[in-house]
């Protein structure tokens, strides 16, 4: 499983395998201050970047921030 959140040490108290760290609280997979584009691209980099922290193998909590 992979853990997009914005505040990465509650998703490491709850035990998450892969964190992806997300934008902000109010707005975890946008940015409301972009235009329609650029928060497209922003949401397409981050699912991107869930998917491959679900192919990559873990052993221990990793924090996907590259």
């Amino acid at each position: 499983m992979a853990h997009v959140c914005t505040i990465v040490p509650i998703s490491l108290t709850v035990g998450a395998n892969r964190i992806i760290p997300a934008v902000a609280i109010p707005h975890p997979l946008g940015d409301p201050e972009k235009t329609p584009a650029e928060e497209k691209k922003l949401r397409k980099a981050l699912v991107k970047k869930a998917l491959l922290a679900m192919q990559t193998p873990v052993d221990e909590q990793t924090v996907f921030n590259e």
